[in-house]
């Protein structure tokens, strides 16, 4: 029997994109023989996974899991909705969820991370679901939030079940105020997250390079009325406050009333907890944003198919 590597165990990985146990076992089963392996995995399904690694993966779910002043989110892609409403898909989101909450606080923890009941890693389990519910799927993302003191609240817009959805929010709410006047906040305020898609806490929080970006922007535009450089700084001024109104959290209309400003709802917030209350961040996942859709021509497919 040839020795099974460490190295011999990767390279069937990489060929047929089988989890790590799976190709020890091929490999053990075919007495060290690579392309004996390649077969055996096939036949067992379980190298399907490599020839579905191209295909798009843009629907899936965004799972959220919370225990007290800790939370987690993460996504998980798939090709079609259709996989989104698969128990078996939605019960590994939820378990991987679940595992980030308890430390695998990164997308490569998370992956590496022991698969509960497998003997696989969550990135080899995945693998397995690949070939046995037959679509693309991928790990995308993973956040993990929390707080000294308070609590961190969720909101899944969109739930197929509890903690399954399409669009997640994390909110941290750092405070020694009462945990349940803050869980009632908390879901408004990721509510709100959801809803207005905020990328900054406030204005002290908005990336230096994204604000000289929009201030050179916003100063061209001045420029063309052709107003004095003085004119145009203030109008530049005026238009920055705009920019935060629209990208910072405390900035934005409070959207469960339509009315307050957030950062006066989180005073009241504080009234109502018995203690102030600091947003101390905030994460929001919408399934499949960024990834980029496949757009098939049909036209094109049925001539290939026919040969022309």
């Amino acid at each position: 029997m040839g020795a099974i590597t460490a190295s011999l165990v990767k390279e069937l990985r990489d060929k047929t994109g089988a989890g790590m146990m799976d190709c020890k076992k091929a490999l053990t089963e075919t007495d060290g023989d690579l392309e004996g392996a390649v077969d055996w995995l096939r036949k067992k399904g379980l190298a399907a996974a490599a020839k579905k690694a191209g295909r798009a993966a843009s629907e899936g779910l965004v799972g959220v899991a919370a225990d007290g002043n800790r939370a987690a989110m993460v996504e998980v892609n798939a090709e079609t909705d259709f996989v989104a409403r698969n128990e078996d898909f939605q019960g590994f989101v939820k378990t991987a969820t679940e595992i980030a909450l308890a430390g695998a606080d990164d997308i490569d923890a998370l992956n590496a991370a022991e698969y509960p009941g497998t003997g696989r890693t969550v990135a080899e389990e995945l693998n397995h679901k690949i070939a046995t519910i037959g679509e693309n799927m991928s790990l995308r993302r993973v956040t993990t939030l929390g707080v000294d003191e308070g609590v961190v609240a969720t909101y899944m817009h969109g739930a197929l079940s509890a903690g399954l959805g399409k669009i997640g929010v994390l909110v941290g709410l750092q405070s020694g105020g009462d945990a349940a006047a803050l869980q009632g906040f908390g879901k408004q305020l990721a509510m709100h997250v959801a809803a207005s898609d905020p990328q900054a806490v406030s204005r002290d929080d908005v990336d230096a390079s994204l604000l000289e970006r929009e201030r050179a922007i916003l100063s061209d535009q001045a420029r063309a009325s052709g107003k004095p450089e003085n004119i145009i700084e203030k109008m530049v001024e005026g238009r920055l406050r705009k920019y935060y109104e629209e990208i910072c959290l405390l900035e934005q209309t409070f959207a469960i009333d339509g009315e307050t400003k957030v950062s006066a709802a989180v005073d009241n917030a504080a009234g109502d907890a018995g203690a102030p209350v600091t947003v101390a961040g905030f994460a929001r996942y919408k399934l499949g944003e960024g990834v980029e859709k496949k757009e098939d021509d049909f036209a094109a497919e049925v001539a290939a198919a026919a040969g022309v």
